[in-house]
């Protein structure tokens, strides 16, 4: 993996085992967070009309989003699980006997750290704003496939090149219409076409209304002629495929500006504050992996001392709280109440701190730890207190 730091063969077993639980983190925090976005999705494109392929798009373009959310969740359980199967194993006790410490056991897992940084560098600052308009994109697209979603009986419609389209009666599918009235005004002539029914048919060349039972009057005021038409069946030469309203250009949010734009905008003289928040907080949530096996190896191996569910909840818990102190110092940044480097930069020197802080306190003794060490007390205070209460119950 790294040339001045060969595996051997007990760091590439580490690594096999911390492969499937990551992966399989990594799924099912990805179907969990799009499963309730994916619902709203489909209410979207069925409101719209659209075809059920279009929430596949607009789904893909999300899970860059996602993927950052769950990677560092997904990472450090995947430690966790690896750490604890090889203490239920006594495998770990067989590498601690043999002469191989804490740090070196835990050099694979820095190394996968360091290479999923530089991941999150790119996830964070490319593929994610990127996405992002992706998916506004694909929004806009679907709320513009069904016209007929934005005409109201009786109400005149300007569909571009001088037509104006109205019908008094619009069917449930949006697509069959009756009392359909078009007028069509040029520099020097008008055209009025009125029809009994009418119905939206894609076509080669895109969605033709076909009308039945209709009426032309054609006014040419260069020529003072007046001619008037009937016809049973017919086509408008008029193209009723929605045309997309224009989208602002991608950079418009700072959320879909890349790591570059960022650092750009935030050196402009008399700039904004949001581009220095934006950038801090991506860069200090891709740097946050390399102290992530700091944390979660501890509590891995306090597991074997029957300790896992206080592992499992001090982790979750620590892994919340950096997330929204990093969110909270980006808002804080923001608004320009603090800098930007020192709104995010501390709380995440506080969850260093921590995560080094408990894995130096695991050193001396291989399951120890200070989050197992205050759960004991906590559980010392309680048993010393329940005597005291059977005392004093009458």
């Amino acid at each position: 993996m790294f040339p001045w730091f060969p595996l051997d063969r007990i760091d590439r077993y580490v690594l096999r085992l911390i492969a499937g639980p990551l992966a399989l983190s990594l799924v099912a925090l990805l179907l969990a967070q799009l499963l309730e976005r994916l619902l709203r999705l489909f209410d979207l494109a069925a409101s719209a009309g659209a075809p059920p392929s279009s929430v596949l798009v607009m789904a893909s373009t999300l899970v860059p989003h996602y993927l950052g959310l769950a990677l560092p969740m997904a990472f450090t359980a995947a430690i966790f699980m690896a750490v604890a199967r090889m203490c239920d194993d006594n495998e770990l006790d067989m590498m601690l006997v043999a002469g191989r410490s804490i740090g070196r056991i835990a050099a694979p897992y820095f190394m996968l750290a360091l290479m999923l940084s530089l991941f999150s560098v790119y996830l964070y600052g490319q593929l994610q704003p990127l996405a992002r308009y992706g998916y506004h994109v694909a929004v806009n697209q679907v709320l513009q496939t069904g016209w007929d979603a934005r005409v109201e009986e009786n109400h005149f419609l300007d569909i571009g090149q001088g037509v104006t389209f109205t019908a008094d009666v619009i069917e449930p599918d949006g697509r069959g219409l009756r009392g359909v009235f078009m007028e069509r005004r040029g520099a020097n002539s008008e055209q009025i076409l009125t029809a009994a029914r009418g119905r939206i048919v894609p076509t080669p060349e895109g969605l033709q209304l076909k009308l039945e039972d209709g009426l032309v009057v054609n006014e040419n005021d260069h020529k003072a002629s007046l001619s008037i038409s009937r016809f049973e069946t017919g086509f408008s030469a008029n193209d009723f495929t929605p045309k997309p309203e224009p989208m602002e250009a991608r950079g418009a949010s700072v959320r879909e500006r890349t790591l570059a734009e960022l650092w750009r905008d935030m050196h402009l003289e008399g700039g904004e504050t949001k581009p220095a928040a934006e950038f801090h907080s991506r860069l200090a949530r891709a740097l946050i992996f390399p102290f992530l096996p700091l944390l979660a190896l501890p509590l891995g191996m306090a597991a074997k001392r029957g300790r896992r569910a206080p592992g499992v909840i001090f982790g979750v818990l620590a892994l919340l709280a950096i997330d929204h102190a990093l969110q909270l110092g980006k808002s804080l940044a923001d608004t320009g109440r603090l800098p930007a480097a020192a709104a995010v930069w501390v709380p995440y020197a506080v969850f260093v701190g921590l995560s080094l802080w408990i894995f130096r306190g695991s050193l001396a003794w291989p399951g120890d730890n200070p989050v197992l060490r205050a759960v004991v007390a906590v559980e010392g205070l309680i048993d010393r207190a329940r005597p005291r209460a059977r005392q004093s119950t009458p």
